[in-house]
């Protein structure tokens, strides 16, 4: 007997990085699969461009794709707003097809609230200045997920739980601790200028919901987190707000996961790209 789809008024989801040894599709397939969202709001860095170059393109980074283009087919509102890491798609902005929509931003009524999308890297001074440094980290960090996937098997198998060496380096670092808490009261001061009631963002990987407030009033801020360490996301049902966490939701499967078929499937650019063009044109009424 199927378990009924969880409904949900709106879910948000932020680098997942399709395309990359550390995104965790299957995870993340199985939760889309698990839910009804009304509206969808794809934060930013959905697919990785940024390292297309690999070659790596698995079968369940496609079943993703896949599963968000049925959504658009049955009805379901997406934005898709651009990142840093999918930055190529800015070339597409104001592309609508059915419910589909490509943008850097949106604004939306939550019960006569303001909530302000957008994916966050316009604050990253590394992304705007150094591009070259930001990719370089970049091949740094798929490296550093690759290298706690074997330790986190190895750990697991001697029965001791999951760790990540990235949240250490990132929790061990003065300055990077620093950026993030920057980075939060940046947006939310902006948000509060403008009178957003919340401010949602992606990019700096760190789920989390917290009101912030000054001296001109307050906001609340919230970030979907990732499919990368944290598997988050962010949902807002009946007027209420929550973050997502796969690891912690009992409803699932866990040990039905797809891993029986090979997985395993490289693709240049031009086959990829020819890859998506067809599921967008299955969307086509």
């Amino acid at each position: 007997m199927k378990t009924p789809k969880r409904k949900v008024d709106l879910v948000v989801i932020s680098d997942v990085h399709l395309g990359t040894y550390g995104c965790h599709s299957k995870e993340l397939l199985q939760y889309l699969k698990s839910i009804k969202p009304k509206k969808v709001i794809l934060n930013g860095d959905i697919i990785d461009i940024w390292q297309f170059k690999k070659r790596y393109w698995p079968k369940s980074h496609m079943q993703v794709v896949k599963h968000l283009a049925g959504w658009i087919a049955n009805g379901t509102k997406v934005y898709y707003i651009t990142g840093n890491h999918d930055e190529m798609l800015r070339k597409f902005v104001g592309f609508k097809l059915g419910s589909f929509r490509i943008v850097n931003k949106v604004v939306l009524q939550l019960r006569g609230e303001r909530a302000w999308f957008f994916h966050g890297d316009v604050f990253d001074v590394t992304m705007q200045h150094s591009k070259w440094l930001a990719k370089l980290g970049a091949v740094g960090y798929d490296t550093l997920i690759i290298i706690n996937r074997f330790v986190n098997f190895v750990s697991e198998r001697m029965g001791k739980g999951r760790i990540s060496l990235s949240k250490k380096v990132k929790n061990g670092v003065k300055s990077a601790v620093k950026f993030i808490n920057d980075f939060e009261q940046t947006a939310a001061d902006i948000a509060i200028d403008n009178g957003y009631d919340y401010v949602v963002c992606g990019h700096i990987h760190q789920p989390v919901i917290r009101k912030v407030s000054n001296r001109s009033g307050e906001t609340l801020y919230l970030n979907s987190g990732d499919w990368i360490e944290n598997l988050t996301a962010l949902e807002y049902h009946k007027g209420q707000w929550r973050i997502y966490r796969y690891h912690e939701d009992d409803t699932l499967n866990k040990d039905k996961q797809i891993d029986a078929t090979p997985d395993e499937v490289e693709k240049n650019t031009s086959e990829l790209f020819e890859s998506l063009l067809e599921e967008f044109k299955l969307m086509a009424p």
